[in-house]
């Protein structure tokens, strides 16, 4: 049994969703103790419950310590079973992170399967859906598995109530990832506005546009009276290898200016570095990677997140990531 340190590192959410998915393709089970010990509020809240009991339902789990708080969980995993299911999270916790947590067992299976979540889909501190669709699933696509992701409606922080609906074809192995050049980019932006004024999305497109010279051919608003309230900024960078996704959310005492700006100074760092990928995909394809059993990602400096990530990894499986600078903006992780 695999024994790990949850206040390891980042110290976050992120180790429980790791070891939950490498646990689920390899058998392995383990223990972690000290669960998000580095947060506000350690222990599971909502959002990693509901990942634990997914894994756990999805592979007839033996489980300890599931349950709101708990700062130890034993995880022992049966065999993964494809086929319908239905995951609520109850809060806007994200629905994106539950199906991280799931989606490698789902991956390293034989048969086709359904994946439906509920809570959030476009909060701070977690990707959204535009990422899940726009960014990550098309080169886990290029991998060689068919993934369909659908929005059936958003669900926004705090009250959360949004839909998505997912549909997995595995594949008996993966291509490796290799995208270490970038090419010419483009740029296009969306604005989303739920029961808000419209005014709100219009002005962040304006400084979008006129900072990040981006043709208002390329921009699209939306006006959504029928959820919300929510307003979210999207930018996307399309190049030859990928189309990278960064976002703002709209706050309360936040101006639409500030959100945007937020958002734009995401851009031009991804932008300045040269590199093709951005720290948020670079860390969300390490185990995808692990899992092909090579490739290779130029990116921006990684974060204490990815760093963590590639520790829990490396637990399970018998294999190293290297990580090396190669210019003042860029480095490589590679297997």
């Amino acid at each position: 049994m695999i024994e790990i340190d949850g206040a390891y590192g980042e110290g976050g959410g992120q180790i429980v969703r790791s070891a939950l998915g490498l646990s689920l393709v390899t058998g392995r089970s383990f223990t972690i103790r000290n669960i998000r010990a580095k947060r506000k509020k350690p222990g599971l809240l909502r959002q990693h419950l509901t990942a634990v009991r997914a894994a756990a339902q999805i592979s007839s789990a033996q489980v300890q310590g599931a349950a709101l708080g708990s700062e130890t969980l034993y995880f022992e995993p049966g065999a993964v079973q494809a086929g319908s299911y239905l995951f609520q999270v109850g809060t806007a916790g994200s629905c994106t992170l539950v199906l991280q947590a799931i989606l490698p067992g789902l991956l390293a299976g034989s048969h086709p399967c359904r994946v439906t979540i509920e809570g959030g889909t476009h909060n701070p501190m977690a990707p959204p859906f535009e990422f899940l669709q726009q960014s990550y699933l098309p080169l886990l696509n290029r991998m060689g598995v068919e993934i369909r992701a659908r929005l059936v409606r958003p669900g926004f922080f705090p009250v959360g109530g949004g839909r998505i609906e997912v549909e997995i074809i595995p594949a008996r192995s993966l291509t490796p990832l290799e995208l270490v050049t970038r090419g010419e980019v483009s740029l296009s932006a969306r604005s989303y506005c739920a029961q808000l004024p419209e005014h709100i999305g219009r002005r962040e497109l304006r400084v979008v546009c006129g900072t990040l010279h981006i043709d208002r051919a390329n921009t699209k608003h939306i006006q959504d009276e029928r959820y919300g309230p929510g307003n979210v900024l999207s930018v996307f960078v399309h190049s030859d290898q990928l189309t990278e996704t960064f976002t703002g959310f709209g706050e309360k005492h936040l101006s639409a200016e500030k959100v945007a700006q937020r958002t734009v100074s995401q851009v031009k760092r991804y932008l300045k570095s040269g590199a093709p990928v951005g720290p948020n995909l670079a860390d969300q394809l390490l185990l995808p990677m692990a899992l092909a059993g090579t490739g290779h990602v130029r990116t921006l400096q990684p974060t204490n997140h990815t760093l963590t990530n590639i520790a829990v990894i490396e637990t399970f499986l018998a294999t190293r990531f290297v990580v090396s600078q190669v210019s003042h903006a860029c480095w490589d992780i590679a297997l």
